[in-house]
């Protein structure tokens, strides 16, 4: 065995290694591509609000809100028989509020290449 990869060793080196030139066939040429992706975002939104202190509002049309609103308070229509609005909010502390959402943002993107190449 090692006799014979001896003996290549030698042929190689007496006789030398040769390149053939390579022509190409063409003129010209065009590549077309084509890239299509797509990418899917899901985010989940958990939100807890708390409040701290007590709070107290009054809000309203057509309605007399003395200077000092507080719960029990005397609140009177204006104008009796006309419309007439009326909100009363009391908050203790705690959680005022939770949100709870989720949201999919899908994109789609394509790309497209042309590449035109001559000799």
């Amino acid at each position: 065995m090692k006799e014979a990869i001896l003996a290549g060793l030698l042929l190689g080196i007496a006789h030398g290694a040769q390149a053939a030139s390579v022509v190409p066939n063409f003129t010209t040429g065009v590549v077309n591509s084509e890239t299509t992706s797509r990418t899917e975002v899901t985010e989940v939104i958990n939100v807890v609000e708390y409040g701290n202190a007590n709070s107290y509002t009054v809000t309203g049309t057509n309605i007399n809100i003395p200077n000092n609103p507080k719960p029990g308070a005397n609140y009177t229509i204006v104008t009796q028989g006309a419309p007439f609005q009326f909100t009363e909010t009391q908050m203790s502390p705690g959680i005022s509020q939770v949100t709870d959402m989720t949201r999919t943002t899908v994109t789609d993107s394509t790309t497209i290449t042309t590449s035109v190449f001559t000799q």
